[in-house]
């Protein structure tokens, strides 16, 4: 190419790039000027009550037996401080279970060992047998996984200290990979997760033996469905260059007895259950066949009441559906504008159940920067939601 027309031609990159930049930026003005008049105007369920916010992107939330309540902060559009925090009584958060596993940052990457420090953590999960475990699947913007970093962390709630830390090896948690959400065996002996990156799958972790193994990798229940678009705002959500997010395998719910595993895609509109005893044993899992539950809708948060109802977050409508898994009927509950990417569930030992809302249709993923920051931990009373809604 001669030096007058790459000069031509990269004026023309330049002009498209400009305007595109240009038109990005008139969205974000027009996101952040809706944000800030939506409290005026948008609905709001006074059953839905603050606990704490926070300055950062906030996802998993979990609540122990003896109401201690844990929060973890991914490094998906900036270098998070901390990773994992106990939420104090007067609404602070101290580094759990201490600094030094809180030290990672990206720009250090070089310095510190990935394997006993939190990279970038997706999840929390208390069980009722004392420990809290962390999930790590140590890939910063959720890109290429750090090598030696997906991991699965126990900590002992008792003494606050790391008991027991569980590498995912790479045949199961690849470069692609991005472990996501945890559920505890009531018995102790298995932790479930799901793999939202690529391929996408679940994976058994033998606690006891520590050994790991796929399960439904790249099979049709674990993948996006390309027929589905994510909603928000009332419109497909779109990246600035037009990509659509397509997650996997995300969200997981198991039944109080242990004894059934639920999931679907985050792109996606099913929901699907497995007998875990059919998963517990790696030959037997490689020729298992999942089973439909519900017809649902892009949905990043499941959880599993007294009575085995599920929980379901519904980013279209910033709202918590109920599932009837025996019919697989579904009741919309409670709705609130606050709700922006309702993403995890947990519930506290008083009954009631806590939901993050992460902001992620707001984050620098799906404009230049953030539209809105409000990054909030909420409950409310399972009991409220059979009374009529109460608005203001």
């Amino acid at each position: 190419m001669r030096p007058n027309t790459f000069a031509c031609f990269a004026a023309v990159l330049m002009s498209i790039s400009s305007a595109a930049h240009a038109q990005s930026a008139t969205e974000d003005v027009k996101a952040k000027a809706q944000r800030l008049v939506s409290p005026l105007v948008d609905a709001r369920d006074d059953r839905l009550r603050v606990v704490a916010t926070f300055e950062h992107q906030v996802t998993g939330v979990t609540v122990a037996p003896d109401g201690r309540i844990f929060v973890n902060f991914p490094r998906w559009t900036e270098d998070a401080p901390v990773s994992v925090a106990e939420l104090m009584p007067d609404g602070s958060t101290r580094p759990y279970p201490n600094e030094e596993w809180n030290s990672w940052r990206n720009a250090r990457m070089s310095e510190l060992s990935p394997n006993d420090h939190f990279v970038c953590v997706q999840s929390v999960v208390a069980d009722q047998r004392g420990s809290l475990w962390v999930v790590d699947p140590a890939a910063p913007n959720a890109e290429k996984t750090i090598k030696g970093g997906p991991k699965v962390v126990e900590i002992d709630l008792k003494s606050n200290n790391a008991k027991r830390s569980y590498p995912i090896p790479p045949e199961v948690a690849g470069p692609g990979s991005y472990l996501n959400d945890v559920r505890i065996a009531p018995d102790g002996k298995f932790a479930y997760l799901t793999d939202a990156g690529s391929p996408g799958g679940l994976i058994v972790l033998d606690i006891q033996s520590g050994e790991a193994w796929r399960v439904l990798s790249d099979d049709p229940s674990t993948q996006f469905d390309p027929s589905v678009n994510v909603m928000t705002d009332g419109k497909p959500l779109r990246r600035p260059d037009g990509r659509q997010p397509l997650f996997n395998a995300d969200s997981l719910a198991l039944s109080k007895d242990g004894g059934t595993l639920y999931w679907q895609a985050l792109t996606g509109k099913t929901l699907y259950r497995i007998a875990t005893s059919a998963i517990q044993n790696r030959d037997a899992a490689s020729h298992v066949r999942p089973e439909t539950v519900a017809t649902t809708e892009p949905a990043d948060g499941l959880w599993t009441d007294e009575n085995d109802n599920i929980y379901l977050s519904s980013l279209a409508n910033n709202a918590v559906k109920i599932i009837n898994p025996r019919d697989g009927s579904i009741r919309q509950v409670l709705t609130d504008s606050r709700l922006r990417w309702p993403d995890t569930f947990s519930q506290g030992p008083d009954g009631h159940i806590y939901v993050t809302a992460s902001h992620i249709q707001d984050s620098p993923w799906f404009h230049m920067a953030w539209t809105d920051k409000n990054f909030t931990l909420f409950k409310f009373m399972p009991g409220d939601l059979d009374g009529e809604r109460k608005g203001k």
